[in-house]
């Protein structure tokens, strides 16, 4: 659907240049939601809006259901950004129209006739939860009802490809929720391909199907979320995915522990049905072991079960070997904290 390649933006001025992204490719996926992840001031914002070339590339190509707008003219950019909604952080609304009136702007920019506008929006409001909104100004909403409409007017064009720039960022965890689930109903039933960028790995969590992590304006990786969680390779994605799933022990707890003979501390990875197997129930049974729980939480990636479990492990050598291989057959990702 969405293919990026060598993709760079440079700004320059009589002072210094600076590089907001560089080299970047990507390949997204035909009704993917893609979560696009990075600290403040990674470039991930440059680079969303690079694709509708809201900011121009430097260099590289964006070839979007098959066109490379890289190349298009500025009559021909303007047809193409009717199939390339987007919706921002702070929710850009016109503060002089209704609720109907700015979901029908984007309409009256590109032309459509009075009753074809009416006919849309009416449509739209009651998708997005404000059909008894159509009436009330920006003014009298909420933050997670203004995000509402910036969805519908973006989708007023019927576009094949949403682009959401930390479109959750300025509201209330409950308000966020209620959001991602509208984008993943928007996702299920249109089969629009959503570009979700976001400095919070919670929401990756919550909605993607795939997440490239940005970081100094390059991506340092990129893949299916079940495979970043539970494997993540750089720095920064193993920062973004503990903020989730917390993996560090005091320290004095560490000490303690470290005091016990034959004592070793493992961490281990659940996903999907192996969330609810008896583990460590069969782990003691079958090796003699003992396992003291020190930590563990379970939650989901989208809709799959996932967890993690950090355990002491006190046995002999060959016990404790025996006892990873259990695990390691049982396809559970099993990382040793430490060993006495």
């Amino acid at each position: 659907m969405i293919k990026i390649e060598g993709l760079s933006k440079i700004y320059t001025s009589r002072k210094n240049t600076v590089t907001a992204i560089e080299d970047i490719s990507l390949h997204i996926p035909k009704g993917a939601i893609f979560g696009i992840i990075g600290l403040s001031g990674a470039g991930k914002s440059t680079l969303v809006r690079c694709i509708n070339r809201l900011e121009e590339p430097t260099d590289g190509r964006i070839v979007i259901d098959g066109e490379d707008i890289t190349k298009m003219n500025a009559q021909e950019l303007r047809k193409a950004r009717q199939k390339i909604g987007m919706i921002f952080q702070h929710f850009h609304l016109l503060q002089s129209r209704t609720v109907f009136d700015n979901i029908a702007f984007p309409l009256e920019v590109a032309g459509y006739k009075k009753e074809e506008i009416k006919k849309r929006v009416q449509e739209l409001l009651p998708l997005v939860g404000l059909e008894d909104k159509a009436n009330v100004y920006p003014s009298q909403l909420s933050g997670g009802q203004k995000q509402r409409v910036g969805i519908a007017r973006a989708l007023a064009t019927n576009p094949k490809v949403l682009l959401c720039d930390e479109a959750t960022s300025a509201l209330d965890p409950q308000t966020t929720l209620s959001i991602l689930e509208l984008l993943k109903s928007i996702n299920k039933k249109f089969g629009l391909t959503i570009i979700l960028i976001t400095h919070e790995m919670k929401v990756v969590k919550e909605i993607c199907t795939d997440v490239a992590v940005i970081d100094a304006s390059k991506i340092v990786e990129q893949g299916p979320v079940e495979q970043v969680f539970i494997q993540p390779q750089s720095a920064v994605a193993q920062e973004f995915v503990s903020s989730v799933f917390p993996n560090e022990l005091p320290g004095d707890l560490l000490r303690q522990l470290a005091a016990n003979p034959n004592s070793q501390i493992v961490r281990i990875q659940f996903l999907g049905s192996t969330a609810s197997d008896p583990i460590i129930t069969d782990l003691i049974k079958s090796f003699d072991i003992k396992a003291n729980i020190l930590y563990g939480s379970i939650d989901h990636l989208r809709n799959t079960l996932f967890g993690t479990l950090t355990l002491e492990l006190q046995g002999s050598p060959e016990q404790l070997d025996s006892a990873h291989k259990y695990l390691q057959d049982r396809n559970l990702k099993v990382e040793v904290i430490h060993s006495v």
